[in-house]
């Protein structure tokens, strides 16, 4: 169902055939261009020197990746939700670029379409909403204990008594929010209640239950309500959209892994798990590194990297098999750092044999021999730092260490030696 960002009825034929490739988002801290290289490069903000890296705000979308969208929409009268969804995937770190680019949909006369699963249509009755966000009781019971299943219908039964609103409605709200209305903001969130639990339904079974989905959806639904302008002309439901989508994901990032990845990290994953995709359905295998930074405008090193990180952490203790033993998964993994037995012994024996041979030795030729070759504590000295230890000059311990040598090669125990 195509709805319109703002109500203007030029849409058509004519007004979707305007340029939209002049158009130049008015950004304050730097262009919309976004760099490939970030790193070690730092940029001005106000008076302060920082670098990029170290802030978790993300950049713009590429100028090329809007004017894409721009021309594609201007094309066929059109942009979906999804494809906004990816031209703008960190949207709530610069609303104001995203804000231009709304005016500028709207000056070519480009309809925006949104998800049917996103935002539910004013015509349905009580009944149909309710069975259109409730969560399938065959596949999720195993997720969501029963007690969670309750209180979901519960919740679900509540919000669907509340009555959705029209345009003029939300205006006249919007209104009286700003002369700081209590009632008008809480009867906003009321309406919206359920759209937040048709976005946050689309991310159950990642680490978070639905009802702790919601209840942060709920919290970016209070931050639209607080932020939105009703002088931009679009609906709430669509400016809504992207706050609880960012609430949800931060929530996600924060919450869903034993190891906690930066929150502009984990969009960065998540835009590059989106592009793989859709490189396998294009090409039909997998993709190489090479051809996924160049859709992602990356280095090959960062794509690797992202891939690295991405991958979920699995516990040690976790069991294995379905038989009754206490079989676990670090029973099954070698461990490539530790000596095997026979090694083992070997080195023993060495070692015997080693402090065979320096008992004709003096105390102080030992103790330059131990500490040059690490025998006692494994890290070998330099001549300089042994020749500090002892209060003498390098060249003297070269000559104590070589004068030593020799009585352990002229002892009987060398032939036992050499095998090693």
């Amino acid at each position: 169902m195509s709805k319109d960002i703002k109500k203007s009825g030029k849409a058509g034929a004519g007004s979707a055939g305007k340029s939209a490739k002049k158009w130049k988002p008015s950004v304050k801290h730097g262009s919309a261009k976004r760099p490939r290289h970030q790193g070690g490069k730092s940029g001005k903000v106000g008076k302060k020197v920082v670098k990029k890296e170290r802030y978790a705000r993300a950049l713009p979308p590429a100028q090329s990746v809007i004017d894409r969208l721009l021309t594609k929409g201007a094309s066929r009268g059109f942009v979906t939700e999804n494809e906004v969804l990816f031209a703008f995937p960190d949207v709530e770190d610069y609303m104001k670029v995203f804000d231009d680019f709304l005016d500028e949909l709207e000056r070519i006369g480009v309809h925006f379409v949104e998800m049917k699963e996103g935002i539910l249509g004013r015509e349905q009755d009580r009944d149909d909403v309710y069975d259109k966000i409730r969560v399938s009781r065959d596949k999720k019971r195993s997720d969501i204990p029963e007690i969670s299943q309750d209180s979901i219908q519960m919740y679900l039964r509540e919000i669907g008594k509340i009555p959705l609103l029209t345009g003029e409605e939300e205006v006249a709200l919007a209104k009286r929010k700003e002369r700081n209305e209590k009632e008008a903001e809480r009867r906003l969130i009321e309406a919206n209640l359920r759209l937040v639990v048709s976005i946050a339904k689309k991310f159950v079974g990642k680490q978070m239950s639905l009802l702790d989905l919601i209840q942060e959806g709920n919290i970016g639904l209070f931050r639209a309500v607080k932020k939105f302008e009703y002088r931009k002309g679009y609906k709430f439901s669509t400016y809504a959209t992207w706050w609880i989508r960012q609430a949800i994901t931060r929530a996600l990032a924060d919450q869903s892994r034993t190891i906690r990845i930066p929150v502009h990290m984990v969009e960065t994953i998540n835009r590059f798990m989106q592009i793989e995709r859709q490189l396998i359905q294009d090409l039909g295998r997998e993709p190489l590194p090479e051809e996924i930074a160049a859709e992602m405008s990356e280095t090959i090193e960062k794509v690797l990297h992202i891939r690295k990180i991405s991958q979920d952490t699995v516990s040690l203790e976790t069991s294995v098999g379905d038989d009754d033993e206490d079989s676990k998964l670090e029973d099954f993994i070698e461990d490539t750092k530790s000596i095997s037995p026979d090694r083992a012994a070997a080195r023993e024996l060495l070692k015997d044999y080693v402090h065979e041979g320096m008992k004709d030795l003096s105390p102080r030729e030992q103790k330059i021999l131990e500490m040059r070759f690490g025998l006692t504590d494994g890290v070998s000295h330099t001549l300089e730092e042994v020749g500090k230890e002892f209060d003498v000059t390098r060249e003297r311990i070269r000559q104590i260490e070589a004068k030593a040598l020799e009585k352990i090669q002229a002892h009987q125990i060398i032939g036992k030696l050499r095998d090693y």
